[in-house]
């Protein structure tokens, strides 16, 4: 939690997975991926994202549940009632 009423996210790519250019389209996707979904995010939360190397060659709909997955794991996705 980071007592605030708004999100932040943090998005980590190392520099040895690939060139920048393939690194910053996986940041565009990822950034992307959460502006779609923030209305379902629970607010007041510091999310940082780390990749890892299968992330990099992943279709973008696998991208997005597996990013949406561990989301509702971490309980940061709000529950249907509450919307």
């Amino acid at each position: 939690k980071n007592g605030s009423r708004q999100n932040r996210i943090g998005l980590t790519v190392s520099a040895k997975l690939a060139h920048a250019v393939h690194r910053n389209r996986l940041r565009r996707q990822l950034r992307e991926i959460y502006r779609l979904n923030e209305g379902r995010f629970r607010r007041g939360y510091d999310i940082v994202v780390v990749t890892r190397s299968r992330a990099m060659d992943a279709p973008y709909a696998e991208l997005e549940k597996a990013y949406l997955a561990l989301a509702e794991k971490l309980s940061l996705l709000q529950d249907e009632a509450q919307e």
